[in-house]
């Protein structure tokens, strides 16, 4: 089950809570500039009647210090606003990175569904930085607006035909402004999306470089990666044209509202209208009206981020999971698959999976490749929720559990584990509530890892960064993490496919074995991992085809083709429905053909039944 949680900003939302954020750092900066901005309006006023009373030969001393103290005063306040304008994009850059790297890891395996790893590494990077620039880039429109405004209403305070001559010309400023809102949102957009591009495909090169140098194909993927540049340069080269172009024809329209102001206030002049000082103030609240660069500027920067926050707001569109409230009654770890139906796209992986696994059983699933069995593991633990269908765990779906009483119940290993931590310790640790040293060593002798941790310099203390391990030993490890977790289902995608054969046979053993407690799911590839499983279960084309002791199914050819020891199909044993229950009986089955032996004492039987 997955949806929107609630609240969920997304779109225009994002941005204004992205502000909300802030808080009282984004007021703060609001404030800072908007008094900035009245300093700078009150100035001209303050030096026209300076001039007035230095040319009447009156006492100006208290006008002159007044211009020095607004002089002063809008230092501080530009000085002050620059500190709060980088703190409020730092603190908005950190929460949209927190936000949407918790969506993420919420989405799990379907965040890559939509987007590459290099997409999302270039959107939380460069397109977050961008967006934390909103908030203050809010706060200082507001006072960049304030600007012109301001110089308009003084305008109309010296006198009223001042601000009329102005405003004839506004039309065109007007008509300027949205044309390079439009133009600039489009071409920034773009630029960002070519950009994404080429982040997702050089990601794409650093996981498989072992594979191009191997090829020896190192030109032709520099080639493709680069092959949006010129794309990315014609974008680019055009966002700056449309700030280039509306710069320019702000510079062309200004002076001339300028010239028309202070042309207006001369004439007023010589009709003894006006003071001297009064046309100073004139001209300069008509530079202060038709700051359109400023404003130009600040609408740029506005547009930058909004369209980056558009990008992010892609992602927070994707559902997460939710989950609910109830917690697990005691249980030995039965599991149970409904109608599991699972979509990749437009294909359907799994159709109408029904599995039941007994508590304490070990169950293989095996099938070939694209079969789905890595996306039924991920299904069975709720890493991923199905298209339709559920999952109980002791008779309680999982997606009405706790998230952290789902996670307690189910562990997991994976063939290329991530190991997380500063230390070796901390990583075989790494999610247990309250990890132990005890515990910590116990997993990583079931995991035969102890013993080359031991050899590392510092032992368990070894920060992972400077310990060598080979894939073998990363298995390993990520095996012993799985161990040390306290669940009652234990779920293996293929994390015994980098060891040899005698760690994976001790591993099998430990995990089978009479010690072995719990509910456990191993994804396999080998018949040897398959034959020491309790049951097998056989997935092929998106169905279970059949669950049985392993013994039992080497006998169809189907079944040995999964692991290439034939590849004829016998029908014989087609499941006559989806349906799939387990029976306990326990007895020891040899082989037929097969020099793999199941271990004695385990359930077998396959129940097949019409759905």
């Amino acid at each position: 089950m997955t949806t929107h949680a609630e609240g969920d900003p997304v779109n225009g939302s994002l941005l204004r809570s992205a502000v909300r954020a802030a808080g009282l750092r984004c007021v703060a900066l609001g404030a800072v500039s908007t008094t900035s901005t009245a300093a700078a309006l009150l100035l001209p006023a303050v030096l026209g009647r300076t001039l007035d009373h230095l040319l009447a030969h009156t006492p100006a001393a208290r006008w002159v210090w007044g211009c020095a103290g607004l002089v002063l005063l809008i230092g501080v306040l530009d000085a002050c606003g620059t500190v709060l304008g980088g703190t409020v994009t730092a603190g908005s850059t950190a929460w949209l990175r927190r936000r949407v790297t918790g969506h993420v890891l919420a989405l799990g395996p379907r965040a890559n569904t939509r987007f590459d790893a290099g997409e999302l590494v270039a959107r939380l990077v460069g397109n977050a930085a961008q967006a934390g620039a909103a908030p203050g880039a809010v706060a200082a429109l507001f006072a960049a607006l304030a600007g012109p405004v301001g110089g308009v209403v003084a305008l109309a305070l010296i006198d009223p035909w001042l601000a009329a001559v102005f405003l004839a010309g506004t039309p065109i400023l007007t008509f300027l402004l949205r044309a390079f809102a439009r133009d600039t949102s489009e071409c920034v957009t773009r630029y960002q999306q070519v950009q994404g591009r080429i982040a997702a495909a050089l990601a794409e090169a650093m996981g498989g470089f072992r594979t191009i140098q191997a090829a020896g194909t190192a030109d032709r993927e520099t080639a493709r990666i680069l092959r949006p540049l010129p794309e990315l340069s014609r974008a680019g080269h055009r966002m700056w044209r449309v700030q280039g172009r509306a710069a320019a024809q702000a510079v062309t329209v200004a002076p001339l509202l300028q010239l028309a102001v202070v042309a207006v206030a001369g004439y007023l002049l010589t009709r003894h209208r006006l003071t001297v000082g009064e046309v100073l103030a004139a001209s300069r609240y008509a530079v202060l009206a038709t700051g359109v660069g400023v404003l130009v500027g600040q609408l740029s920067g506005l547009l930058r981020a909004k369209a980056a926050t558009q990008r992010l707001a892609e992602i927070l569109t994707e559902p997460t999971p939710v989950h609910g409230h109830r917690e697990l009654p005691p249980g030995p770890g039965h599991l149970e698959l409904r109608g599991v139906t699972a979509r990749h796209g437009e294909r359907t992986v799994l159709d109408g999976i029904d599995l039941v696994i007994p508590g304490g059983t070990t169950l293989a699933v095996v099938g070939r490749s694209g079969a789905g069995k890595s996306l039924l593991a991920a299904i069975a633990g709720r890493l991923t929720d199905p298209d339709t269908g559920e999952v109980l765990l002791d008779g309680v779906p999982l997606h009405t559990l706790r998230h952290d009483a789902l996670r307690d119940a189910i562990g997991y290993a994976f063939d290329r584990p991530t190991l997380l931590g500063t230390t070796m310790e901390d990583t075989i640790a790494f999610g247990l509530r309250s990890p132990s040293p005890a515990r910590v060593r116990e997993a990583a002798g079931k995991a035969h890892a102890d013993t080359f941790i031991r050899r590392l310099p510092h032992g368990y203390a070894t920060p992972v960064a400077d310990a060598p391990h080979s894939g073998g030993e990363s298995q390993r490890l990520g095996l012993a993490r799985a161990f040390a977790h306290p669940g009652r289902v234990l779920i293996l995608d293929d994390a015994l496919s980098s060891l040899d054969t005698i760690t994976e046979h001790h591993i099998t053993n430990s995990l089978t074995g009479p010690a072995s407690t719990g509910t456990r799911l191993l994804i396999a590839h080998r018949a040897a991992t398959a034959a020491r499983a309790d049951l097998v279960a056989w997935l092929d084309g998106g169905r279970v085809r059949a669950v049985g002791a392993h013994a039992e199914l080497w006998g169809v050819a189907g079944y040995r083709g999964v692991f290439g020891a034939g590849d004829e199909i016998d029908v014989g044993v087609e499941a006559r429905g989806a349906g799939w229950g387990l029976r306990g009986g326990a007895r020891g089955v040899e082989g037929s053909g097969s020099t793999e032996r199941a271990l004695p004492g385990g359930p077998r039987g396959a129940e097949g039944g019409a759905g």
